[in-house]
């Protein structure tokens, strides 16, 4: 008869981490865990469990019930102005629809512009070191690729997302440093009317915030205003939806012959998305709802 205490006892150790103990795991297994439970059960005092099967350590574990062998991923909210910064970007967001309602129904365009901005980097240069083979109807379905395969280097995507009318404006560079930022920055300068105001979305990275890009923004006072997302919070950023459209679309699989190649079909993936752009919409305001 196994006792309370005893099954207490092994609730205990599935609360903890096996890297603790002594092992190289860092979560149990149901089958590590019993045989922990075996190995140690009399010198903790609990005999009844001496011969403890996994079974036996899933039942006691299944009555709580808990699932050490699992990770659930949790965001902790780190910065202390999460909630005021959260609020200031969902307010831009019910802004942009206001002004881009307005505009459908006849009104002027508005002065300011409003852009969603951040960079992906690391995207990885991949060749095949044997040709794709092609499917074939009634012998094989699929692309066929060769396991290997040869790294030729990364690229950051830096992109600005128009949240009136879902036109791109990025670059592809070998770094994200602040001078090609500023060039980002350049970029939308260029693109938009000298009397508009373009407001940026974005991050508190380095390069969005550095002596140089401060000094480019003080070159053209009142052109640029910063809505920072907070820390840890990338998923307020809309351009992060553009990011992975583009993932889904032409990013996913690719294979290239040289960095080049790839940077060359980045631009012209996102040329095919700027023909046919669609306006990206934050919907979810329940935050500002509560308040």
């Amino acid at each position: 008869m196994i006792g309370d205490d005893a099954k207490a006892w092994v609730v205990h150790l599935a609360c903890s981490k096996p890297k603790d103990l002594g092992y190289a795991a860092e979560v149990w297994s149901r089958q590590a865990l019993a045989r922990h439970v075996r190995e140690h059960a009399v010198e903790a005092g609990y005999p009844a469990l001496s011969r403890a099967a996994k079974a036996t350590v899933h039942r006691i574990l299944a009555a709580q019930p808990l699932h050490p062998e699992k990770i659930k991923y949790y965001l902790e909210r780190r910065d202390p102005d999460f909630e005021a910064k959260m609020r200031k970007v969902l307010i831009v967001y019910q802004d942009v629809a206001l002004r881009n309602r307005n505009r459908a129904a006849g009104e002027l365009a508005s002065a300011i512009i409003t852009v969603s901005v951040d960079e992906k980097p690391g995207v990885q240069a991949i060749a095949n070191t044997a040709p794709d083979l092609p499917p074939v109807p009634g012998k094989h379905p699929k692309i066929s690729r060769d396991h290997e395969y040869e790294r030729l280097g990364t690229c950051s995507i830096l992109a600005a997302l128009d949240l009136q009318d879902g036109h791109i404006t990025a670059r592809v560079e070998d770094r994200h440093r602040s001078i090609e930022f500023i060039g980002l920055l350049s970029d939308l300068d260029a693109r938009y009317p000298p009397e508009c105001t373009i407001r940026v979305i974005l991050d508190n990275h380095s390069s969005h915030i550095s002596k140089e890009t401060q000094a480019f923004l003080s070159s053209l006072p009142n052109r640029f205003q910063y809505i920072l997302t907070p820390t840890h919070g990338s998923w307020l950023n809309l351009v992060e939806t553009l990011f992975g459209k583009m993932a889904r679309s032409f990013l996913r699989h690719i294979r290239v012959q040289s960095l080049d190649e790839l940077k060359a079909r980045i631009l012209k993936g996102i040329a095919e998305i700027n023909a046919a752009p669609v306006v990206h919409q934050w919907k979810n305001f329940k935050a500002l709802e509560q308040e």
